[in-house]
């Protein structure tokens, strides 16, 4: 683990001699703007057991210059009518809030997020909001409700069925069926309209991949413990930005220039993504354009370095193979 003080990426650079300038310059853009949103969304007139919660970006630390404002206003309980505060009073806040596919921007429930977990009550739309609230959010206001909230759905999926050494399956279970419901989507999508092919293919080569591993790999990794260790690992873990995990998951498993080449590559994909001409040539392209995109062969190659790296990770490892093969598939 990282010394005391110390974030698994920057225990990870120092063991390496690789550094991650994007990734560390956007932390410090996080933290800067999260100083700057929190007395604005604090001072809002808030219903009891309220939270204003930040996504995507804002969860995993990552935010460049074009990065969307995905946010939900989190309520511990059950449906009711009226909440504060207004999700037109948090989008004035914020810059760039989003929501035009009603995943993001308005009120959640967190009955729902805790139990509607499978069957037909788990639509997309809940089962988005649990994994990116479990996964990468941070709380904005109101965080002893966020971790009431996220602890009640850890407790969830850490029931009898845990087994001690074990990765808990229920959970591994639902990160799975996550990252494969968003590569579905993405054919979903562009059956709907060539808009963006270029930059939402970009992201799942990327960051759906470091979301997906950064829920996976600390699920995995519960195989070190007994029930009562893993909860306490659990906490930790999502405590910390997806990129810390994965980066401790490298270095705990013997693989730490496997994890600097792999994080090295996503580093240099934030890094272009803060670039707004490469953007905006990654949402001009298509499918059919692609082949010809210098900004998209940049994207194919950052992606499979990234996937190689976390390949190597779960399937050449001293001790990760042998879970892999016990839990991840079947």
């Amino acid at each position: 683990m990282e010394p005391s003080g110390e974030h698994p990426l920057e225990a990870l650079a120092k063991a390496t001699g690789r550094d991650f300038p994007n990734l560390m310059d956007a932390r410090r853009r996080t933290a800067e703007r999260l100083e700057e949103k929190r007395p604005r969304l604090a001072a809002l007139r808030h219903s009891p057991r309220a939270s204003i919660v930040l996504m995507g970006s804002w969860g995993r630390q990552e935010l460049t210059a074009e990065s969307d404002d995905d946010f939900m206003v989190l309520i511990q309980g059950a449906r009711r009518r009226l909440i504060k505060p207004l999700i037109r009073s948090v989008k004035k806040v914020l810059d760039r809030a989003s929501g035009k596919q009603g995943v993001f921007g308005g009120p959640v429930f967190s009955d729902r997020l805790v139990q509607d977990i499978g069957l037909g009550g788990d639509d997309n739309d809940n089962l988005t909001r649990r994994m990116l609230f479990m996964l990468e959010s941070i709380p904005v206001t109101g965080e002893e409700i966020y971790r009431t909230v996220r602890d009640e759905v850890l407790s969830r999926y850490l029931d009898e069925s845990v087994k001690p050494y074990r990765p808990p399956r229920f959970f591994l279970n639902d990160v799975v069926r996550y990252w494969r419901t968003m590569c579905v989507d993405f054919a979903g999508k562009e059956r709907e309209g060539p808009e963006k092919w270029g930059l939402r293919n970009a992201k799942l080569r990327t960051s759906r991949k470091i979301l997906f591993a950064g829920g996976l790999l600390p699920i995995l990794d519960c195989f070190r413990f007994d029930e009562q260790r893993m909860r306490g690992f659990l906490e930790s873990e999502f405590d910390l930005p997806p990129t810390d995990r994965i980066a401790r998951s490298f270095m705990e498993n013997g693989a730490s220039d496997a994890g600097a080449r792999t994080l090295g590559a996503y580093d240099e994909f934030v890094g272009r993504m803060n670039d707004g001409d490469f953007r905006q040539a990654l949402k001009d392209v298509t499918r059919e354009s692609a082949p010809d995109s210098t900004a998209f062969s940049e994207v194919q190659r950052l992606g499979r370095d990234l996937e190689d790296g976390l390949l190597a990770l779960l399937y050449e490892t001293q001790y990760l193979p042998d879970v892999v093969r016990d839990f991840a598939i079947f």
